[in-house]
C-alpha cells in the first residue's frame, strides 16, 4: 500500500465562522492543521504518495505542506473547478495515481478523526478479494448517518441512508468515511458531474454484484463537522484519547505552543490548546478549549469547551461556554456567551452587551 486520496474540498459550512478564512482541514486541532494528523497517520501506516482533492480555498494547502517531504510523503494537489461530490472528487484525481488496476488505493474523508487501524483495513481488503472495502464503526444513535449492514462474513448487503423510524434501524454500523478501492473501480465513476460515493457509487456497485467488504473498527471515531465536535476532537488529541503522531508535545491536560504566554495563576485543563502568540491573563480559566494563534483571554475570563479564533480577544471576566468566537472578533468585558453562540469574524461586542444567548 503506497497511495491514498484525501478528500479535502468541502466548504465546512457547519463550522462557520471557523471556515470563513480557513478550509476545514486546515483549522488547527491540537496545535497543527487537522490535515496534518491525517497525513501523519497515513504515513505511519506505510502510505507514501497522497493526492489531495481540493476545492474550497484550495490555494492554502500547497504553501503549507509543499511536496510533503517534511512529513516523509509525496503530495500532489488537484483542484475542482466545480463541486463534484465525494465520488466525483475521487474520479477527478485518478490520473495522478500510479497504482496498477488491481492495486489498493486508500481514500479518506478530510473531516474524520479516527484511531482506525489502516493496515488492518488494507489487509481485510486484500484477504477478502473485495472491489471496495469500507471502514465501519458502531454508534448508539445512527439516525444521522448512513447504515451499512453486513452478513456474517463482513460482506456489505445494503446501504441505508439516514433511517428515522425504529423499523429502519437494522444495524448500528455506519459508514465511517475511510475506504480501500481496487484501482480499476475508480475508473468506473462517471466524469464531469457531481457523484456521491455514498448515495450513488456504492449502491450501484452493490446492485451490479461487486464485492464490497466492511471492516468494523470501533476505536476512536469522531466526525468533526460541527464546532462542538471540532473542539472536542482537538481536546481528545491533546489528552491522548485520539491517537496522532503529529501532536506537537506531550499528551496531557494542556498544550501551550512555545510562543504563547500564560499567566502563572491561569488554569488550563481538559486538553486546552493555547496557540502561537496567544495570551492568557491572570486568573483566567480555560477548560477543554482551543485558542488559535494570537488570541487573547484577559484576566478573570472563563472559557469552557469553546474555540477562540485567531486574533480574537475575550474581555476580562467574560464567560464563554460551548461557543465559537470568529477570527479577529472582540468580546468586551463582563459578557456571558453560552451554548451554541457563534460570534462572527471581526465582530465587536461592547462590555456587558450579552449576558446570555442560546443557539443562533
Amino acid at each position: 500500500m503506497t497511495e491514498a486520496i484525501l478528500l479535502v474540498g468541502g466548504k465546512g459550512t457547519r463550522l462557520r465562522p471557523l471556515t470563513v478564512n480557513t478550509p476545514k482541514p486546515m483549522v488547527p486541532a491540537a496545535g497543527v492543521p487537522f490535515l496534518t494528523h491525517q497525513l501523519a497517520r497515513a504515513r505511519a501506516a506505510g502510505v507514501e504518495h497522497i493526492v489531495l482533492a481540493t476545492s474550497y480555498l484550495a490555494e492554502v494547502f500547497e504553501p503549507h505542506f509543499g511536496d510533503g517531504s517534511s512529513l516523509g510523503l509525496s503530495l500532489e494537489y488537484v483542484t475542482e473547478e466545480e463541486p463534484l461530490g465525494t465520488g466525483g472528487a475521487i474520479r477527478n484525481v485518478a490520473s495522478r495515481l500510479h497504482s496498477a488496476p488491481d492495486d489498493p488505493v486508500l481514500i479518506f474523508n478530510g473531516d474524520i478523526l479516527t484511531g482506525l487501524d489502516i493496515q488492518a483495513l488494507v489487509a481485510t481488503h486484500s484477504d477478502s478479494g473485495a472491489d471496495v472495502s469500507l471502514h465501519l464503526t458502531r454508534v448508539e444513535d445512527p439516525r444521522a448517518f448512513g447504515l451499512v449492514p453486513t452478513d456474517p462474513t463482513g460482506r456489505v448487503t445494503a446501504f441505508l441512508e439516514k433511517p428515522q423510524t425504529p423499523e429502519e434501524i437494522v444495524t448500528d454500523q455506519i459508514n465511517a468515511g475511510a475506504y480501500v478501492f481496487r484501482r480499476s473501480v475508480i475508473d468506473t465513476i462517471p466524469t464531469g458531474r457531481p457523484v456521491s460515493v455514498e448515495r450513488e457509487t456504492f449502491p450501484e456497485l452493490l446492485s451490479s454484484g461487486a464485492h464490497l467488504q466492511g471492516m468494523v473498527d470501533s476505536t476512536y471515531w469522531l466526525d468533526l463537522g460541527t464546532p462542538q465536535a471540532f473542539v472536542r476532537g482537538s481536546a481528545d488529541l491533546v489528552l491522548g484519547r485520539a491517537p496522532s503522531p503529529a501532536v506537537p508535545g506531550r499528551c496531557g491536560d494542556r498544550l501551550v505552543l512555545p510562543s504563547a504566554r500564560v499567566a502563572p495563576d491561569a488554569k488550563l485543563t481538559g486538553g486546552t490548546v493555547v496557540g502561537a502568540d496567544a495570551v492568557v491573563g491572570e486568573g483566567a480559566r480555560v477548560a477543554g478549549s482551543t485558542l488559535l494563534a494570537g488570541a487573547v483571554v484577559e484576566p478573570g475570563a472563563v472559557i469552557t469547551d469553546s474555540l477562540i479564533g485567531a486574533g480574537a480577544r475575550i474581555g476580562a471576566r467574560t464567560v464563554v461556554s460551548g461557543a465559537v468566537i470568529g477570527d479577529g472578533a472582540q468580546v468586551g468585558p463582563d459578557n456571558e456567551l453560552r451554548e451554541g453562540v457563534r460570534v462572527w469574524c471581526d465582530a465587536i461586542l461592547p462590555a456587558g452587551a450579552v449576558r446570555f444567548s442560546s443557539d443562533q
